[in-house]
């Protein structure tokens, strides 16, 4: 059996692995005149809505991944693992609308920060009832946020080191006092802490009852979740009478299942689909997300990636747009850049740059001190996997590696070499880093001792820099202190970037009235299927 250890790790490591299976595949697929890609950031094929919501009907929803639990403290919130369904159960107090750039209360009626951003004050909604029809208060929020703490859920550790304490001073009202000034506590709560679990659920036999537009009916795990609309929900009842939440293996076979008709909306992460797609009029949302392909490499004491000399000629001697010809036919996002042009973080400090003649030279330098110039790669059992880790194979090897790889046949395999016993040297990663609150991802990533710190990277100014980031408040400090971090990654190479992923939020042309949220989440307590 797996310890417990091992499925925290698993769970916080997860949005890493299936991130890296989703890396696009070549194929036909809609292009510019020049062969590049045409999808980018923001709302695609957008339908106008004249007719009247339709009531009935069940909507079937294929996430990237299988939901295996529907306990937020036990699941990495995010689109592509299991959000958009927990949301359906349990809402979340705060959204993130990706189109206005901004975020706005869900359950909660607002949230406000005093002046210096260090005291936020939650107001919840009157009259807002969990499915078993006790009264979502203030009380509720907290025990709820203590208990995802307390079971060490992925987001737990950077909460527990932001929030000094909360105070319950009525019962709609939840203060939450800050150790320093963070205005990333909003996309906290409209993720895993937000997710408020009833207090008749909070026991030793947890039950998935929450204050969403839905309840659970049938739940077989990495089978199907079927949800049952809510009568009482306080936004009143969900147009569509259920939701059935399936995950259909590979992102081609999922587009085809929409356009059969035999799935309603889908969350995909493969390029060559979700630009079939577009070009075929679905309407939908596209993230193009920074670091979304990348591989991790091991710095730990008597790895290869000890040496900065080693990973500064690895990066070097890695070309991404080569490595897109190979996987993408061309038509994918490469480049070294953390942020590129299509995010509202980019900067424009200079990369590493590919150099394989100064590649060499560092390589060199290495070995005359005694490194022996063999390195191993990991990656997936997969023809995606395989053709980005031969790209990567012969790139190394033809400045003076010995590049051997790794291959493993689930993610599972990856998960427990990469992040829970860091037995590897490189392995293809995603960190996918959010546009809403870019130091989350980065925090948990690169901070020394993070959670999701899969290098073992340990570097001080990295910290400080990072400390920087997160008590940041307005975008133009944010950014900063975004192009500081870009600096001293691009110099001590942690991670070998490779560019940016897309993922399309996409739904059928007859369904209406979806939201997005954070991170890929959908919420469909006002779709409806004409």
């Amino acid at each position: 059996m797996r310890t417990d250890r091992m499925r925290r790790l698993a769970a916080v490591a997860f949005l890493s692995v299936i991130s890296l299976i989703a890396a696009g595949c070549a194929g036909e697929s809609a292009t510019t005149g020049d062969g590049t890609s045409s999808l980018d950031t923001g709302i695609v094929n957008a339908t106008t809505e004249t007719t009247t919501p339709v009531s009935g009907g069940t909507l079937t929803y294929s996430g990237y991944s299988a939901v295996t639990t529907l306990d937020p403290a036990k699941a990495q919130i995010a689109g592509a693992s299991g959000g958009t369904e927990l949301a359906a159960i349990y809402d979340t107090l705060m959204r993130y609308d990706p189109v206005a750039k901004e975020f706005a209360p869900k359950l909660a009626q607002s949230l406000t920060a005093n002046t210096d951003n260090t005291v936020w004050t939650l107001t919840l909604r009157d009259n807002v009832q969990f499915s078993d029809g006790q009264e979502l208060d203030a009380q509720a929020v907290r025990s709820s946020i203590d208990r995802y703490v307390a079971n060490k859920a992925p987001q737990s550790s950077l909460w527990a080191a932001k929030i000094r304490s909360m105070e319950t001073p009525d019962a709609s009202t939840v203060t939450f006092n800050l150790a320093e000034p963070w205005t990333g506590i909003r996309s906290m709560l409209a993720t895993g802490p937000g997710m408020i679990v009833a207090p008749s659920a909070q026991g030793e036999q947890f039950a998935p009852v929450g204050a969403g537009a839905f309840t659970v009916e049938k739940f077989a795990p990495n089978e199907e979740l079927i949800l049952g609309a809510r009568a009482d929900y306080y936004g009143g009842k969900p147009n569509v009478d259920k939701l059935r939440m399936i995950s259909i293996v590979g992102g081609q076979t999922t587009a085809e299942s929409l356009k059969s008709g035999s799935i309603d909306s889908a969350y995909i992460r493969n390029l060559v689909p979700a630009m079939d797609l577009v070009s075929n009029g679905y309407p939908g949302y596209v993230d193009l997300l920074s670091l979304g392909s990348v591989a991790n490499v091991n710095t730990a004491p008597g790895r290869p990636g000890s040496d900065v000399r080693v990973r500064q000629a690895m990066a070097l001697a890695i070309d991404p747009a080569v490595l897109d010809t190979r996987v993408n036919d061309g038509k994918g996002f490469p480049g070294q850049e953390i942020f590129q042009e299509t995010s509202r973080w980019h900067n424009d400090v200079p990369t590493i740059g590919t150099d394989p003649t100064k590649a060499r030279e560092l390589l060199e330098q290495a070995k005359a001190d005694g490194y022996d110039g063999k390195i191993s790669y990991l990656a997936m059992q997969d023809p995606t996997a395989q053709a980005t880790a031969l790209g990567v194979q012969a790139m190394l090897n033809s400045v003076g590696f010995e590049t051997s790889i790794d291959y493993v046949n689930a993610p599972t395999d990856l998960v427990k070499k990469m992040y829970a016993d860091h037995d590897y040297d490189i392995g293809a990663a995603s960190v996918g880093v959010s546009e809403a609150d870019p130091y989350e991802r980065l925090y948990t990533t690169l901070k020394t001792g993070g959670r999701n710190n899969a290098t073992g990277y340990s570097d001080a100014t990295t910290d400080e820099l990072l400390d920087k980031l997160g008590v940041s408040v307005t975008d133009e400090e944010k950014r900063s202190a975004l192009a500081d971090i870009s600096a001293r990654l691009y110099e001590t190479s942690p991670l070998l970037i490779w560019g940016a992923n897309p993922a399309l939020n996409v739904w059928a042309k007859n369904v209406h009235g979806v939201s997005l949220s954070l991170d890929g989440m959908m919420f469909f307590d006002q779709a409806w299927k004409s």
